[in-house]
């Protein structure tokens, strides 16, 4: 599966401790990220990881692209509520382009830990199926 990872600056730290813990399920799959996010989860991992471009420099729209073109099977995206974003539009429409394709998006850690569980579990597999990825 295709994973995609975002967080917004004051939940970057959440993130990469997320990806910590549950190193042993994403080391499984293909992972992506926004352009810092994305080089804090390698260093403190060593998980390979496709970096696209920060988010407010246009890497949201990158992974809205893959997810339009049902290319992106799961998106993690720690979302800061409670801090104005310069890029909101491109936040909303990631979100918006994932619930269209329905691509399973996490925005905390609480549901993204259960996404992961569900991963673990198989409870995603329909995300394989080839008919879904036309």
């Amino acid at each position: 599966m295709k994973i995609a990872l975002i967080a917004h600056d004051k939940k970057k730290d959440d993130l990469v401790q997320f990806v910590t813990a549950y190193r042993d399920i994403l080391a499984q799959h293909e992972l992506f990220a926004t352009g810092t996010t994305g080089q804090r989860v390698i260093d403190a991992t060593g998980l390979d990881v496709t970096r696209f471009r920060s988010g407010p420099l246009g890497g949201d729209q990158q992974i809205g692209s893959m997810i339009a073109n049902n290319d992106m099977d799961m998106v993690i995206f720690f979302r800061d509520p409670l801090t104005a974003q310069p890029h909101e539009p491109d936040v909303s429409a990631l979100i918006r382009l994932s619930d269209v394709y329905q691509i399973p998006l996490a925005t905390n850690m609480g549901t993204a830990e259960v996404l992961l569980k569900g991963l673990q579990e198989g409870f995603i597999d329909w995300r394989l199926i080839q008919e879904r990825r036309k």
